[in-house]
């Protein structure tokens, strides 16, 4: 098996990596991470000017067209220096690329899908409640009621990142409180995000502040029903497909946190002197960095593999589930061990360790938390359930 990048691959690739490099600096991104009042539209307006907003959205929608895989080498190209501001790439992408062009229907993708390949939507999602978390579907009291023409929704949503600069809300709701499964009867929304009675306030937090999390608060929104994906009530199955897209984001976007650490960490230890020689020379930090190298490659191989079932239309819920579990936990030990080589300096708000350690901890509790996904691969082997 051969999961080295094709000839195209590589220069798109290449192609990213320079623009990244002009456009998107570290500087650049710490500067507008560390501004949690505003969200990032400068980097919004750059990659709508390049185009990025396209991949993985059909041409005939006005998009770039590309697999995962595209999508995935684009993720870990811009995490490299924006960390937890791939976001402002991602949202708009998982909601387009997958999403509306999975459950859409001609009308809706012809409706919705040039305007996210333009950059001219932004698209924030609506998952969890506030006293559930993990347990989206126990938590759920989120409601959508029936009405002439569309649906009333009321209820809360809790880390709805960017939902108060967002144009649609990806939101999920239960439609039918009669059901015999917990899954049964939650319906998808496409909501307009500046409908009378949806009122986002922002959440303060400790890494990925410019994108602004937001509770969300429902109070009889009306949603025509032209804005439904997909089948009411049958939500849960649509999504699934979806959800290891996510898990496959989340896995680039730490691979690229892990490039970018290991660069500055490289770059830092070759330069700083203590006790007469360079830092580098000390076998520990030799040892650390070793350590980033290896949690690079493993997290490469498990982020292209599973991109690759993906690709070829496999399943691929454990693995993808795998993958975000090593990913997210090789991407907050590589930032720690950056901060100890940095020393102060790696402490410090003028360089980007302490940022990648910020954006990727929450990683490990989000989508969903490291310990359901053990629950969940353990389960894969015929384990009884545990929860």
């Amino acid at each position: 098996m051969d999961f080295s990048l094709s000839e195209e691959q590589q220069a798109f690739r290449d192609i990213v990596r320079r623009w990244v490099d002009a456009e998107a600096p570290k500087d650049w991104m710490r500067k507008l991470e560390a501004d949690e009042e505003n969200y990032p539209f400068a980097l919004w307006d750059k990659l709508a000017t390049g185009g990025y907003f396209g991949i993985g959205i059909d041409e005939a929608y006005g998009g770039q067209g590309g697999d995962i895989i595209i999508q995935m080498i684009f993720a870990r190209e811009l995490a490299r220096t924006a960390g937890g501001l791939l976001w402002t790439w991602g949202l708009t992408s998982f909601a387009g690329a997958k999403s509306i062009g999975l459950y859409g229907t001609e009308q809706q993708k012809s409706r919705w899908l040039p305007e996210m390949a333009a950059g001219r939507l932004r698209v924030s999602i609506g998952m969890t409640e506030p006293s559930g978390g993990t347990d989206v579907l126990g938590a759920m009291r989120t409601y959508a009621t029936k009405v002439d023409g569309g649906w009333k929704i009321n209820g809360a949503k809790m880390w709805t990142t960017a939902a108060r600069v967002a144009d649609r809300i990806l939101l999920l709701a239960r439609s039918d409180k009669n059901v015999e499964k917990r899954h049964h009867g939650l319906t998808l929304f496409f909501l307009d995000a500046k409908s009378p009675g949806v009122t986002a306030t922002l959440l303060p937090k400790l890494g990925m502040r410019a994108m602004g999390s937001c509770s969300v608060t429902l109070e009889d929104v009306f949603v025509p029903d032209n804005d439904v994906l997909g089948e009411p009530g049958r939500a849960w199955y649509m999504m699934l497909p979806t959800l290891n897209n996510e898990r496959i984001m989340v896995g680039a976007q730490c691979l690229g946190a892990i490039d970018g650490v290991l660069e500055d960490a490289l770059d830092y230890v070759k330069q700083r002197h203590a006790f007469g020689k360079p830092i580098g020379q000390f076998q520990i930090i030799q040892h650390y960095i070793a350590d980033i190298a290896t949690w690079q490659q493993q997290t490469e191989l498990l982020l292209y593999y599973v991109a690759w079932l993906q690709s070829l239309g496999r399943e691929c819920g454990v693995q993808a589930n795998m993958l975000k579990m090593v990913a997210t936990e090789n991407a907050v030990k590589a930032a720690d061990l950056g901060i100890q080589m940095l020393g102060g300096m790696g402490y410090s708000a003028e360089t980007d360790m302490q940022r990648y350690w910020r954006d990727h901890r929450i990683l490990r509790m989000t989508p969903i938390s490291n310990e359901m996904v053990r629950n969940t691969i353990a389960e894969s082997f015929g384990l009884p359930r545990s929860f």
